[in-house]
């Protein structure tokens, strides 16, 4: 079967013409002269490429882009913007609204078709290299504090409980975890010993030898808050084969990042599948928040790789921006929001229970369920 290209764009001459050179190319054209018809065309068909107008009634191209982009099943189609809007400014916003490649008309022919091939030649090449392997999924924040272990692990346990699949959990910063200490765990400093082997030690039994099992059904990769040696929190090489023996033995991976300050952060961009930003309703985190997201948007996340935006609000303070000004100062939209939840954290520290356990029908469960939906979505695309 062919690979369908969709083709949108106002002027039919212009589409018609795009419509020949593609069908002549042993590609299967759909057409759409508006946004609206694009985006019900796109979610119908999931074509393999999308060539893009910008000037449109109703929405325009950059719109539908960022449409395409927030939807699990569409955001990973490539979109090649063909378009007369030529100044710099076009092509910044083209490329923040997730646009692959962005192209001025006119084009000549041959310059386009290498366009087109390369696109689709990526998107195989990125299909086959996912096939053997789990969904990496990064939890970062723009700095520390911000509750991103605790949304790794609530997340992993969702997952595993609603969705009856393989996950692993792993903290990724030696000498700062905490779960072991908030389950209530024995032992537990798998990170350390596989960053402290050679890369060639590193095999898939070296690391299912390290997972601690607990009662969740979430196999955890821990880092205890004991010191580590520097070597072993610069070992890149080493987080690198870790994460990749990872992928290999679970359908979903999530790693507790931290911040992006961390010394393999460049790995874990390069592997991840997408990136979760746990960000809280203050004005400099929501600073620092833009920040990162524009750093990952340069790494191909929100456009090729799924970037996520969580709220967690920890404070019943009436002092904080709401969800709509969060967006606003982001440019992002937030999936999702967790409300302030106080007594449940206190009682998860005491009682050494993950907050989703604690209360599973509460609103905290439910929205790491809806959360945990979301990532399968991803999951499903990806498989």
């Amino acid at each position: 079967m062919p690979e369908k290209i969709l083709i949108v764009d106002d002027d039919y001459e212009t589409v018609k013409f795009l419509a020949l050179l593609i069908k002549n190319l042993g590609y299967e054209p759909l057409e759409a002269l508006n946004g609206m018809d694009a985006l019900k065309i796109a979610h119908e068909n999931l074509p393999n490429l999308i060539i893009l107008d910008v000037m449109m009634p109703g929405l325009d191209g950059f719109e539908v882009a960022r449409s395409l982009r927030r939807h699990p099943e569409t955001a990973l189609i490539p979109i090649l913007m063909y378009t007369a809007k030529s100044q710099v400014e076009d092509k910044l916003t083209g490329y923040e609204s997730g646009v692959d490649i962005y192209l001025t008309k006119p084009v000549h022919s041959v310059e386009l078709t290498a366009n087109i091939k390369a696109l689709l030649m990526q998107k195989r090449a990125r299909e086959a290299a996912l096939e053997d392997k789990g969904y990496i999924v990064g939890v970062l924040g723009a700095k520390g504090g911000m509750g991103v272990s605790t949304v790794a692990l609530n997340l992993a346990i969702a997952y595993k409980q609603n969705h009856n699949a393989k996950v692993i959990a792993a903290e990724m910063r030696p000498g700062q975890g905490s779960w072991m200490s908030e389950l209530g765990l024995s032992s537990g400093n798998g990170l350390a010993s596989l960053l402290r082997m050679n890369r060639t030690e590193i095999t898939g039994t070296a690391v299912n030898n390290q997972l601690a099992l607990n009662t969740y059904g979430v196999p955890l990769l821990l880092a205890t808050d004991e010191e580590c040696g520097f070597e072993c929190i610069t070992a890149v090489s080493q987080y690198e084969a870790v994460i990749e023996e990872l992928s290999q033995v679970a359908q979903l991976v999530i790693l507790d990042i931290g911040t992006n300050f961390h010394p393999a952060y460049e790995i874990f961009t390069q592997h991840c599948d997408e990136i979760i930003i746990v960000t809280e309703p203050q004005p400099f985190s929501v600073k620092r928040t833009r920040t990162l997201i524009e750093n990952l948007k340069a790494k191909g996340y929100g456009s090729a790789k799924a970037l996520t935006i969580v709220m967690l609000n920890r404070s019943r303070t009436e002092m904080t921006l709401n969800v709509s000004q969060i967006e606003q100062a982001l440019g992002q939209s937030v999936a999702l929001g967790f409300p302030p939840a106080p007594e449940l954290a206190y009682m998860s520290a005491t009682q050494n229970t993950p907050m989703y356990i604690l209360q599973a029908d509460g609103i905290i469960s439910e929205q790491y369920k809806k959360m945990a939906k979301h990532i399968a979505q991803h999951v499903k695309v990806h498989g």
